[in-house]
């Protein structure tokens, strides 16, 4: 039998991600495997365990999304989450996510502007869509 750890669920403003994965003709890539990992709301990653890090498969059109909370900054980097994502297949992209308007933005060495998520206000906190192409 599965055992789970639960812990407290993490303190911060609540953002839920989202997008699609598509090919290079804008199709959905059903089955693709979406994975995510982030800083939690003190700017610290879990090191032990598995808190805020998870994975699920896109759906028949082509669409993830993870609960979450908005990550906080830590020394020398600005606000983003990690991703890994691989259709049925495929070689793995690993990347980051990157919030619009962080003044940390132009520091950051590994920042990119074309992949910045388009972020809004949502009922319950946040939410920030971004479409992967592979």
């Amino acid at each position: 039998m599965k055992q789970h750890l639960f812990l407290e669920a993490p303190r911060g403003e609540r953002i839920t991600v989202a997008g699609y994965v598509l090919d290079t003709r804008c199709r959905p890539v059903p089955r693709s495997l979406v994975e995510i990992w982030q800083a939690d709301e003190n700017g610290e990653y879990d090191r032990q365990g598995f808190r805020l890090r998870g994975h699920q498969f896109a759906d028949e059109q082509g669409r993830w999304w993870f609960n979450t909370v908005v990550p906080a900054l830590y020394p020398g980097r600005t606000r983003h989450f990690h991703f890994r994502v691989q259709r049925p297949g495929g070689d793995v992209l690993t990347t980051q996510l990157f919030f619009p308007g962080e003044p940390g933005n132009a520091r950051d060495r590994i920042f990119d502007e074309t992949l910045l998520m388009a972020v809004g206000p949502a009922d319950d906190g946040q939410f920030a869509r971004f479409d992967f192409v592979v």
